[in-house]
């Protein structure tokens, strides 16, 4: 609720990592691993911001922030073919008009 993202291992209580502040304080309403690359995340906040998380170019900020300005998004997800080396990765979002929207990722963040 307050912006704050957490990197835990299963055998742990603790994280291994945290963000704090990494929306300026907007809750996180959902946050998705990339299904073709492994150390690329996805976080959608609550005034429609999506922030991508690559661990490999930068483990202590977003590596791009994308505001869908058009209206607020409830959701969102991923979809792509983890077992195919296409690279292709799409965001798929929920709009609070009931619209859905689809838009691909870069392939940089996409490749596995």
């Amino acid at each position: 609720s307050d912006g704050s993202i957490r990197l835990h291992q299963m055998t742990s209580e603790y994280p291994l990592m945290q963000w704090n502040g990494s929306t300026k304080g907007q809750p996180i309403i959902a946050l998705q691993w990339a299904l073709t690359r492994p150390a690329v995340f996805f976080a959608l906040d609550a005034s429609s911001n999506i922030y991508i998380w690559d661990l490999l170019e930068n483990d202590l900020l977003p590596v791009a922030k994308q505001t869908i300005p058009s209206e607020r998004v409830v959701t969102m997800t991923l979809l792509g073919e983890p077992e195919k080396a296409n690279g292709l990765l799409g965001i798929v979002l929920a709009k609070e008009s009931g619209q859905i929207d689809i838009q691909y990722v870069k392939k940089k963040w996409a490749l596995p």
